[in-house]
Order: structure tokens, then sequence, then C-alpha cells
């Protein structure tokens, strides 16, 4: 089983994972087209479609498979919002492997994702927070983040970390865009820490990444953790075992 069976999580400049599946957009149901054909600006465009190659990418690496095409079409990405029955948004999954948890984030030329056997969510920002984003931290910060934020030497990289965290319990389904403030990580480490830190049940595990100057977290009940892309020659070899993934 992949990386130990442990979650595996990759965070990737956009250009390089499409650069390295070249058959991407044969990857892409229907409703991955649709809605990267409704994106309003091309590099938008390209971000999203790179989140969902990324993410089979994960997931092919966590179930041992050979990152080429014809395993990668196989790992179809469905999405269904439990309140509407939307198959245009929601929590991603995999058909026909209800076993395997996936996430996928994407910002301006960056991208990030995750799979793991257990429930995992994962979160990638730019480190250039746009102008008034401090302002929403009485919405998303505990009292007691915001006073921490106070009283640190870069408030804008505290709040941003604690952003990116709380965005992957959103997307476990531990609180909601509503409930963020209700989430205390006052208690984590500053984001330096070597592996990943315990909150309750969860592990949290921070990245900062220089290359890309990005920010992203993983937060998962599997201890995470986050590794390259494949090599080149890997995710565009043409053998793979036969049948379908399981």
């Amino acid at each position: 089983m992949g990386a130990s069976g442990r979650p595996w999580a990759m965070v990737a400049d956009t250009d390089e994972v499409l650069g390295l599946v070249p058959a991407y957009e044969r990857l892409l149901t229907d409703v991955e087209r649709r809605r990267a054909d409704a994106m309003l600006t091309a590099r938008a465009r390209a971000d999203f479609v790179a989140a969902h190659v990324l993410v089979r990418l994960c997931a092919a690496r966590l179930l041992d498979r050979p990152a080429d095409t014809r395993v990668l079409e196989q790992l179809v990405l469905e999405q269904r919002c439990p309140g509407c029955g939307s198959a245009e948004h929601g929590r991603p999954s995999l058909a026909g492997l209800p076993k395997v948890s996936v996430s996928l984030s994407h910002t301006t030329g960056v991208v990030a994702a995750a799979a793991g056997r257990e429930p995992v969510g994962v979160d990638v920002e730019r480190r250039r927070l746009p102008d008034g984003v401090r302002s929403a931290a009485v919405r998303v910060l505990s009292a007691a983040e915001r006073a921490a934020m106070g009283e640190h030497a870069d408030p804008d990289a505290y709040f941003l970390r604690q952003w990116v965290r709380k965005e992957c319990f959103v997307k476990l389904g531990r609180t909601t865009l509503g409930g963020l403030a209700a989430v205390d990580l006052s208690g984590l480490p500053d984001g330096t820490a070597e592996g990943p830190s315990r909150h309750g049940d969860l592990y949290v595990l921070d990245h900062t990444d220089a290359r890309l100057d990005a920010v992203a977290a993983v937060v998962s009940a599997g201890r995470p953790r986050i590794g390259a892309l494949p090599a080149p020659a890997d995710a565009r070899c043409p053998a793979a075992p036969e049948g379908p993934i399981t």
C-alpha cells in the first residue's frame, strides 16, 4: 500500500502537473470539463484542471499503481452535494473506491491534493494575502487565536496558517465556513514542526513551499505525509497492470 498506507499529499506548480501528464484532458469527466470551461480565465482553468489531475496522481500513489494514463483514466472523480444533490460541487470521491478519501485545492499557479484510507482534507494558498483579508480574523479565528495573532511577529503569516488548517477541517466535515471561529487551533505549533501535530483525533501537517510561495496544510485521521511529484518517466509509462483498480 502506498506510503505504508498513510495518507499521501502533494503540493505542486500547476504547469508542472499539466506537463507531467500530457493527455490530462482525457482524464476529466464531462462534469469536470464543463466546470473547467466555465472558469473566467485560462489561468483559473489550468489551476482547476491541474488540481483534478493531481488528486488522481495522489490516489495512484496511495494504491501503489503506476501513474500512467491508463491507470489515471480509471480513477473517476465525482462530487456530490449532500444538501442539494448537485454533482457540480460537494466533497470529492472516487467512483467505485468508497474506502479511499480524496481532497484537492488550487490557488493561482499552485495546486494541492491528497488521498488516504482515512478521511483527509488539504488546502493551499499563496503567501501573499489579498488586501483586507486580515479583517476576516474575527470571523475565522477563536479569541485565543486572535490574541496569539496580535502577539505574533508576522500576523499575516499566523492568520494564513490557521486559515489553511481550518479549510481542511471544513473539507473533512468537522466544521462549516460559518463555524470556523469555534475551532480553536491556538495550541498547535507555528508551522515549523518536522512532522504532523495532533489535534484531538486528527493529525495536522503544515507545509511551506518557498519555491512556490505557498502555504498548505493536510488534516487527516491517519498520519499524513507530503511527497514529490512522480518522475516524468513514471507518469508517462505505457505499461500498467491489467484489470480494474481496487
